[in-house]
């Protein structure tokens, strides 16, 4: 896996160069994450997403991954290759050297809006600084999103959709008031929620593995300013 992120570093140092059109903003719902970015990835490793970076998670700390993203100032998008536990194993290896992500709640169903089939499922998980079961909470958030349902079986194997991942990370907000203010954009519109405080990600910086991009260059056509966009997000 390590290779395959180095072998294209290259390539995303030339795309990185690309401009984006003034105001541009990267809002996709959650089946257009699947259906148009995710889906392509799969079946096409070459594909490349003008607003999704390329990464390996376990290599990267959250405070990190801002400064790997190819856009965002809030969130930020990556394609990752999911890293097994165990050779002969489902579990997901989640750990960093700083810490581990951990899942939070049930995992969410994706459906299509035309065949109102099922798509994809979207994970929560939670950063935590530490090892388990001692880790401390951070602010750091992420969403994940696989294939599932006969949507992902139609086009792939098993084995083949269970590698490629797009993540959708963020960070809370504290708002000063004992507080925490979680600020997330969904659907074009931006949600807020009030939680109780957790402490800030640590500062430091460890070895970070640079993402990649495949050769070819898709400008994803998503503006914040389109009424399309504003849609109900689960």
């Amino acid at each position: 896996m390590e290779g395959f992120y180095h072998h294209s570093h290259h390539m995303n140092n030339m795309n990185s160069d690309a401009h984006l059109p003034p105001g541009f903003r990267f809002h996709p719902t959650d089946e257009e994450l699947i259906t148009f970015y995710l889906l392509k990835k799969v079946l096409d490793n070459t594909f490349s997403a003008r607003a999704i970076a390329e990464v390996d998670l376990n290599k990267c700390e959250p405070w990190e991954l801002p400064e790997k993203a190819k856009m965002g100032e809030k969130e930020w998008y990556f394609f990752s290759l999911r890293d097994r536990k165990y050779p002969t194993g489902l579990r997901t290896n989640r750990a960093t050297e700083a810490g581990y992500w951990k899942a939070t709640g049930k995992d969410r169903e994706i459906y299509s809006s035309k065949t109102y089939s099922l798509v994809g499922m979207k994970k929560t998980l939670v950063f935590y600084r530490g090892r388990a079961p001692k880790g401390e909470k951070s602010n750091w958030v992420m969403h994940e999103y696989r294939l599932e349902g006969k949507f992902a079986y139609h086009f792939l194997s098993r084995n083949s959709k269970d590698e490629w991942v797009i993540s959708r990370v963020f960070q809370k907000s504290n708002s000063g008031n004992g507080s925490t203010t979680v600020t997330a954009t969904t659907n074009g519109s931006k949600k807020t929620k009030i939680a109780s405080t957790t402490s800030a990600s640590n500062n430091s910086t460890s070895l970070c593995a640079e993402p990649s991009s495949p050769s070819s260059v898709y400008l994803p056509p998503l503006l914040d300013s389109s009424p399309s966009l504003q849609q109900r997000r689960c």
